[in-house]
Formats: C-alpha cells, structure tokens, sequence
C-alpha cells in the first residue's frame, strides 16, 4: 500500500508532518480531515514508490518466460524513452511568472463571481491559457476537483507555483462561501506585491548599469590606456623612481595583463563566498540585518519589509484565516531573516494569550506609527482593517523612498566613478608633474 507523506496545520496553528499508509490521496486527506488535521501538503512518499517497484519487479521476476532478457532489456529502454520525452515537454517541473499567475487569479474570481461552476471555470481558463507549466497545472486541477477533492486540496499538491498564502486563503474562502472575493483579494494582493517589487528594481537598474560601465572602463584603461604610459615612462624617465602611487597603478595593470584568467577567478570566488557566506545561518541573519539599516537601500527594504508583513497579515486575518495561522503562514512567505523572527515572537506571545503589540513594538524592526495602529486595531476589534491601512499608508512610503533612493544614486555613483577613474589618471599623470618640476629645477640651476 502506498505511503503518503503530509504537512499539515492542527485546529490552533501548530504545524505538524507524519505519514500515512493509505490507498490514494483522496483517502489521506479523508483521514488527515477526520483526525482534525488541516493538510497542506499530501504527496506520496519514495519510501512507498520503492515498496510497490518491489513487488513488481519480485512479480516480474517469477513471472518472467524464457528469454525475456531481451523483452526487459526493450522494455528498460522503453522506460528510457519515456523518460526522456517528459523531460523534454516545455514548462514540465517549471514556475509560473507572478503575473501570469495574477492574471489566471483575476480571471478565476471574475468567472466565479459571474456564477460559472468553478470546475467549469478552470476548463474554459486552460483552454485559452498559452504558459505550458500553468495549462498543465489546470488540467490536474480539473481532474482532483472531478475526483472528489476540494479546489485548496489540489493547489496544495502544487507547492512550487501555490504558495501556502494562496492555498490557505482558498480553504478560508472555500469554508466561508466566499471564494470569488479570497481570489480577488488574492488578485489584488499579487497585483500590489509585484508593483512594489517593480518599482524596487527598477530603482536599482540605474547603479547597477553605473557599475558596469564603470567595470568596462577600468578593465579598458588598465588592460589598454595604462601599459601605453608605461612605455612612454621608460623611454622619458629612464632609471628615474616613479611616484609610489604610479607604481601601484602600473603593478595591478601588469597584473591584469598577464594573469587575466586568475583575475577572473579571484573575482568569481570572491563573488562565490559572498554568496555561500549569505546562504549560511549566520550569515543570512547578519546580511538582513544589515540590509534594514544600510544607508540610501535600508529605508526602502524596510518599508517594503513593513509593508509586505501588514499586507499579508491583514488579507489572510480578513479571508477568515485563524490568527495563529496566519502568522505561521507570513513568517514563512517572509524574505528577511530579522523580520520572520520577529512574526515567531509575536506567534508565540498571541499563543500564550497576550497581545501582539508587545512583541511588535520589542522587535525594533515595525516604528511606533505601526505599532500604535495596530494597538487601536487589537482594541476596537478592527485589526484587519488597521492593517490593511498601514499597508496602503507604507505602499506611499515605498513609493517616497524610492525616489529618494534614486535622487541620492545619482551625485554618489558619479562621485564613485569619477573617483576611480580619476585615479587612474592622476596616477599617469605624477610622473609627468614630476618630469616637469625635476626640469624647472635643472634649468634654474644653470642660471
């Protein structure tokens, strides 16, 4: 019998995962239901594909006729085939884009509201639907709803591309009678995120196309410009010292020239312990932190932070998602290290039956302004509305802080090209200075 593993959440918001040894999925989600489990991940296990190959191959095996070497052989190779094909379907295994997964959200909520069959719904959007990965995903969707399970159930079973916000405000939507306004809230919220993350990058493009021009430039004048100079240094200067600074320049130029490929190295190593170094506990958490309070990004990263924290707890709490698991679900979906702890500790203090603005207000990462609304929206039993508000008010901000971030790139990254590349120059230019004085003082010695 097939063994299935899940992850699922119990009636207060605890996380929890086991197995099951059942016949199908449909009658794991039965007996995870009747156990009074909330399931948000039911796949069937290797352990339980490697129990029933066995069997097979055990039955194969004292089955098999005379010469059926080359029968198992053509069939293995079979197999192979098969296996070579599906990897070759586009979009197989793939992600769906944000926005072509908000607009199949927008699309779903619209046709619902309208009164169309949700089965119904999904057949008609895969039909018109040309990313392969999410045509695919409909279609399996389809075929769970036809057999009997829950729409959340079957977003459940596509973790990579349904996120557990997504599927856990379906299952609110599905228990309240509500699903075409969770999928537009959902809509909306997709929309919101991308705008920002949109915004952001589009900030950071100007830096970033300063640098590499400023990387093209130098790699031009030290590889090029400088060994010209060089010559041209031996031949005015003779045995002459050359300023120290020059030395330098000319040092690194040589260095580049004759060892370009090590150069290259260094430099992808560099950038490879960097990114190893972030990937480690230490270093994710120290990185975060860092990125909140660095000057001219830190403000919008924080923002953004804020913003994204308020939008999703305040959409999960007002599509009827428990509080305890709500919070369980942002600290997951949350992309900083310092802000996700901060969601436990107020998890933890709504557990114990206290507040959650004593934990938010201790973290240091939410400002007073958020705090005191959130205080309001506890006390008069609005929290999801102060929420939302707050997310609207530091939407505004991002917007504000964005602008300030890119009017501040400007003058620094001008000043921070200007200054290397003047270097440059003022390196290659010392030992003309110098030429210069060292003959002015011969000449005045003649006379």
């Amino acid at each position: 019998m097939p063994v299935f593993s899940y992850e699922a959440m119990d009636a207060k918001g605890k996380p929890t995962k086991g197995t099951l040894e059942v016949a199908n999925q449909n009658e794991a989600l039965t007996r995870l239901k009747e156990m009074g489990f909330f399931p948000t991940k039911v796949v069937e296990s290797d352990k339980g594909k490697d129990k029933d190959k066995d069997k097979k191959d055990a039955k194969d095996a004292r089955g098999a006729p005379a010469g059926g070497g080359k029968a198992g052989a053509k069939g293995a190779k079979g197999k192979g085939m098969s296996l070579q094909i599906n990897l070759k379907i586009p979009g197989l295994g793939g992600k769906v884009g944000t926005k072509t997964l908000c607009t199949f959200t927008r699309q779903l909520a619209t046709l619902v509201d309208a009164g169309l069959p949700l089965l119904r719904g999904l057949l008609v959007l895969q039909k018109q639907e040309k990313d392969p990965t999410l045509r695919e995903i409909l279609g399996k969707l389809a075929q769970s709803i036809e057999g009997g399970s829950t729409f959340s159930e079957g977003l459940a079973q596509h973790p990579k591309v349904f996120n557990k916000l997504f599927v856990n405000m379906v299952k609110a939507g599905e228990l309240g009678g509500v699903l075409e306004v969770t999928l537009t809230r959902l809509a909306e919220f997709a929309e919101k995120a991308e705008k920002i993350k949109g915004k952001v990058k589009a900030a950071l493009f100007y830096p970033v196309a300063v640098l590499t021009v400023a990387v093209g430039i130098v790699a031009l004048l030290m590889i090029v410009v400088v060994p010209k100079f060089e010559e041209i240094f031996k031949d005015m200067l003779g045995d002459k010292g050359l300023p120290e600074f020059t030395l330098l320049v000319l040092n690194i130029s040589r260095f580049i020239q004759h060892n370009f490929i090590a150069t290259c190295g260094i430099v992808a190593g560099l950038v490879i312990a960097f990114k190893l170094f972030c990937k480690t506990k230490f270093g994710t958490r120290f990185m975060d932190r860092i990125y909140l309070i660095m000057p001219v990004f830190g403000p919008v990263i924080s923002k953004v932070a804020i913003s994204r924290f308020t939008r999703t707890l305040g959409t999960l709490v007002s599509s009827g998602v428990p509080i305890l698991q709500s919070l369980n679900i942002v600290r997951e979906t949350s992309t900083n290290v310092i802000v996700a702890e901060a969601v436990q500790s107020i998890h933890d203090s709504v557990k114990e039956g206290e507040t959650i603005v004593g934990p938010l207000e201790a973290s240091k990462v939410f400002p007073p302004m958020v705090v005191s609304m959130v205080d309001v929206g506890e006390q008069t039993g609005a929290l999801p509305e102060m929420l939302m508000k707050v997310a609207d008010n530091y939407e505004e901000e991002v917007d504000n802080a964005v602008s300030a971030m890119t009017s501040l790139l400007e003058p620094i990254m001008i000043v921070f090209l200007a200054v290397i590349v003047g270097s440059i120059v003022i390196a290659m230019f010392l030992p003309l200075i110098k030429l210069m004085d060292s003959l002015g003082g011969d000449g005045g010695g003649k006379d």
